[in-house]
């Protein structure tokens, strides 16, 4: 999941090195992401009215169910 997020990202933003994905548990079935960009590429990543970041997380959550787990996105500049 961090390999696939960090993936989109480096593709949507300016400085692809600046990309930054940490990735935590809460416990077994629960992960939590972490995504860091420049300040400059934060509007690339999140899109118009935040469709972009909309997408992300959807497709997050499907890579997660499958695994059966629950995944969230968070998006830091």
């Amino acid at each position: 999941m961090k390999e696939f997020i960090e993936f989109i990202a480096k593709y949507l933003v300016d400085d692809p090195e600046s990309v930054v994905v940490q990735e935590t548990f809460d416990d077994d079935r629960k992960v939590n992401l972490t995504l860091r960009v420049k300040k400059e590429d934060v509007g690339k990543v999140v899109g118009k009215k935040g469709k972009t970041a909309i997408a992300m997380r959807i497709l997050l959550t499907a890579i997660a169910a499958k695994e059966g787990k629950r995944a969230s996105l968070e998006i830091l500049d």
